[in-house]
């Protein structure tokens, strides 16, 4: 066992090393390029479209609508990454590792598209008559049966990560600040979460969009309005923590209080890392999601997915990243959700622990949902359809012992796992790239069309075949 955890922590510090962090900014630049920086050009459009995809176009397919997928990818990305991860970035990578969370956003939000747009276009109707759709699809549809090893690959690392990442750990942490903030043992929240996890997923991603689309927003707004009072009481501080911000993200941090100092690409790398793993940008999961959004664009779906990094890490995560830098305490040498809840209870004494807890298990158990029906997409491309109630139920058992069990090296794994999804899902996006420009040049220049002739966007024409085909699905 103990050579096992070394060998995970050496494969750890590669996959999360510097030239993971080049491949998934380069892959994003590289897309931001290739698109004329549009999804940083399209903010204003994209909030515009989010709203739009409340009601599916005329000649939609899918499931739910693009808004309920949309809230669905935020329940998976909304989670104990803006509050814990964000924290941990600050705390080992000094306050300049949240300017390279936003470095990762931004670029991030071109690969979010690419994402999105190549899993719609290439998603499959199963023999359930749903549809189907992610990186190992796009790999499958896209590059042909060559380059299917890629999907097979895609799929494993995801379908494992996901009981750490999305189901285990998620749990871990809910069970873990519950019991320190109320007293309440780990089993009494496991056996909570599992039941209301169960009573959510038995139902398919229906169940699953129809929840999240009422409760993210919810939880969201909660959460930036308890950020608001933390930094409507240090407001003062506001100017000097965004200074230091930009300034530390160029140079060495030094040491100070509990903060042992950091270096340059220390800041880099715990940006980049946190990043990923609070917005996504990069695994391919989102185009998960969104494959079952009732859509007649995959462009249109790229748009509205992109938006999710935007939500996530520009704005959840600055705020989390602020509030704990104008309240002093990144200096104390905590770390993690306890450095989160530090910044919380400096500013609303005797009430900040208690909004951090429930903050914290509501981005938690949304991710446990999210998660769940990534990693069942998964386990489906590999196994088949015949896998769902199976998998669902087996979901539903590990929340509860990611609960009650220790899960230092289960994090581990998971953390590694993550960071190897992102390899295949990147390669394909790159290789896919010609397509996912032709399809946005052709979408945006009949828009312009539209518009100029006071006709309807193309969200709601009939597309071809060509532009969003949905094919059988046929198991690898």
């Amino acid at each position: 066992m103990e050579a096992l955890d070394q060998f995970f922590n050496w494969l750890n510090s590669i996959v999360w090393g510097v030239p993971m962090i080049v491949l998934i900014i380069g892959t994003g630049l590289y897309l931001q390029i290739r698109l004329a920086f549009m999804p940083i050009r399209k903010v204003t459009y994209g909030f515009r479209m989010i709203l739009k995809s409340r009601t599916p176009g005329r000649a939609a397919e899918g499931e739910i609508t693009p808004y309920a997928a949309l809230m669905t990818a935020l329940s998976a990305t909304i989670g104990t990454g803006n509050i814990a991860g964000v924290a941990t970035a600050i705390a080992v990578g000094g306050p300049g590792a949240l300017f390279w969370m936003w470095v990762t956003a931004f670029v991030g939000m071109a690969t979010k598209y690419a994402e999105v747009v190549v899993a719609v276009k290439y998603r499959e109707v199963d023999d359930k008559g749903e549809h189907a759709g992610g990186p190992m699809f796009a790999i499958k549809n896209g590059l042909g049966k060559h380059w299917q090893w890629l999907g097979t690959a895609f799929a494993i690392f995801g379908g494992l990560a996901g009981f750490g990442i999305g189901n285990m750990v998620q749990a871990n942490g809910i069970a873990s600040a519950v019991q320190n903030a109320f007293g309440i043992e780990t089993w009494i929240s496991g056996i909570v979460i599992a039941v209301l996890t169960g009573a959510v997923i038995l139902g398919g991603i229906k169940r699953i969009g129809a929840v999240a689309e009422k409760v993210v927003p919810f939880m969201a707004l909660f959460y930036l309005v308890c950020v608001a009072a933390v930094l409507i009481v240090f407001a003062g501080n506001i100017p000097h923590a965004v200074a230091t911000i930009f300034t530390q993200a160029f140079s060495p941090t030094a040491a100070a209080g509990g903060f042992l100092g950091s270096t340059v690409l220390m800041a880099i790398r715990m940006g980049v890392a946190r990043g990923i793993f609070s917005n996504e940008a990069g695994l391919g999961t989102a185009g998960i999601a969104q494959a079952a959004g009732s859509t007649a664009d995959p462009v249109f779906s790229g748009v509205v997915g992109m938006m999710g990094t935007f939500i996530d890490t520009v704005i959840v995560c600055t705020l989390t990243g602020l509030a704990i830098m104008v309240s002093g305490v990144w200096t104390s040498g905590e770390t993690g959700a306890v450095l989160s809840s530090a910044a919380f209870e400096a500013a609303l004494p005797g009430y900040g622990n208690y909004l951090v807890t429930i903050s914290l298990a509501l981005f938690a158990f949304t991710t446990i949902l999210g998660w769940a029906y990534y990693a069942e997409k998964c386990w489906e491309f590999l196994i088949g359809t015949v896998s769902a109630i199976p998998f669902r139920i087996l979901w539903t058992v590990a929340a509860f012992f990611g609960a009650t069990l220790s899960l230092d090296f289960a994090w581990l794994v998971a953390d590694t796992l993550n960071a190897l999804m992102a390899i295949p899902n990147l390669i394909s996006l790159l290789l896919l790239s010609p397509i996912i420009t032709k399809l946005t040049r052709e979408y945006f220049a009949e828009e312009r069309t539209a518009s100029g002739n006071g006709l309807a966007p193309p969200v709601t024409k009939k597309v071809s075949a060509g532009r969003n085909a949905c094919v059988p699905h046929s198991q690898p």
